[in-house]
């Protein structure tokens, strides 16, 4: 209760999801603006895992997410670059523009693993902030 008064439970785990985002998105402006842009995606990505612990942040690198359809698991069907918190999908880029293709990828993602929010952060982009995408579920 905030108040006196209740806020639903959705409410509030939007809010600690945009907080998240925006905890995420600072740590990437610090990985872009300390390694610059030209770089391999797996620089990015190892220095962005390491911000993101540095700053106590949950991080999971690469799991596999399995489909369930029709109430059964199928199998693995993809690897997240990084899953935040349990909370928000990471998907690091180093190329020189995004594609609807890649939209895809993370809302993919984002619905199949369950998860509210997804990032979409391009390394290459310039300035970098024109290269985060954020999808919603």
């Amino acid at each position: 209760m905030r108040g006196g008064l209740a806020i639903p439970r959705v409410l509030l785990m939007a809010e600690m999801d945009d907080r998240l985002t925006r905890d995420i998105i600072s740590a990437a402006i610090v990985v872009s603006k300390q390694l610059g842009n030209g770089l391999l995606e797996s620089a990015y990505h190892k220095c962005l895992s390491y911000e993101l612990s540095k700053r106590g942040l949950a991080v999971v690198t690469q799991p596999t997410i399995c489909v369930v359809y029709d109430g059964i698991e199928i199998g693995p069907a993809f690897k997240p670059d990084l899953i935040v918190n349990e909370l928000v999908i990471v998907e690091v880029k180093a190329i020189s523009s995004t594609l609807p293709v890649h939209r895809a990828q993370l809302r993919t993602y984002t619905r199949l693993s369950g998860t509210l929010t997804g990032l979409l952060l391009n390394f290459h982009a310039f300035p970098f902030t024109k290269g985060i995408i954020r999808l919603d579920a």
